[in-house]
């Protein structure tokens, strides 16, 4: 299985890029990963045409047999643990290619809900779409320690 994490615009604040990194780096020993930062659209009149645009680069992207996760503020809520068995259940059914999609400050357009396989909250809160990538590694990286069963989360 391969984690691909796509995130709309640049990661602008040098706190969250060392953050990001950090973690990347922790993960490409236990995943084949790719991140990627896509580029911001032309902002459109509406927030309606700006999330069109943007879904528009981003299913040019995909492939048909793409696992794509949406992070979005009414998706699935997991606790770790859980969130970590997500991943292997993933892995387990031998995915190619799992998209976690970070979308910009309007969220995701109807066209890329009705294409992801699933949605993942992280919070009922509201966080930054920078904040969410730091967040999201994160994450990820504390699902393989669990799955391996390596120190790093107190369970």
């Amino acid at each position: 299985m391969k984690i691909t994490i796509w995130a709309i615009g640049k990661t602008d604040e040098q706190y969250l890029m060392e953050g990001i990194s950090k973690y990347l780096k922790r993960l490409i020993h236990y995943v084949k990963l790719d991140y990627q930062e896509l580029k911001d659209v032309k902002p459109g009149k509406t927030p309606e045409d700006t999330l069109r645009s943007e879904a528009e680069v981003v299913a040019a992207k995909l492939k048909p047999d793409d696992i794509l996760i949406l992070m979005d503020e009414k998706g699935m809520s997991y606790d770790s643990v859980q969130f970590s068995a997500f991943i292997e259940k993933l892995q387990n059914q031998s995915s190619k290619n799992v998209i976690f999609l970070i979308g910009g400050a309007f969220g995701h357009h109807k066209i890329l809900r009705d294409r992801a396989n699933h949605l993942i909250s992280l919070s009922k809160m509201t966080f930054s779409h920078q904040m969410v990538r730091l967040f999201l590694v994160e994450q990820l990286y504390r699902s393989y320690t669990i799955i391996k069963n390596e120190k790093y989360h107190n369970i």
